[in-house]
């Protein structure tokens, strides 16, 4: 029987990878790792994946990280109510889903 997971950040919300490598804002969850199957013996596979729209030294790109690797991020709370819109769909309840066009 397969152990169902809680994902522990919600889409919108503000993480840090713990090594402050990238921090980002969550666009995506993923129950389990749905990356590239060849990779699963150096991933741990069971425990939700987020892609994270990320800032690193080098600009801006997408993460595909694991949730043992993330963290809340204490310096950044929440988006601002202008990249909320710009990156999501946000129903009356205030829950979050990603727009349907890509991401450039």
């Amino acid at each position: 029987m397969t152990q169902q997971s809680v994902a522990k950040f919600g889409l919108g919300q503000i993480v840090r990878q713990r090594d402050a490598a990238f921090r980002g804002v969550v666009i995506d969850i993923d129950p389990t790792y749905a990356g590239d199957p060849t990779r699963t013996s150096e991933v741990m596979p069971d425990q939700p994946y987020y892609k994270v729209l990320a800032i690193g030294p080098g600009g801006g790109f997408i993460a595909y990280a694991a949730e043992n690797v993330l963290e809340h991020d204490p310096e950044l709370s929440a988006l601002s109510r202008e990249a909320e819109q710009r990156w999501f769909t946000v129903d009356a309840q205030g829950r979050h889903a990603p727009l349907a066009h890509a991401i450039h």
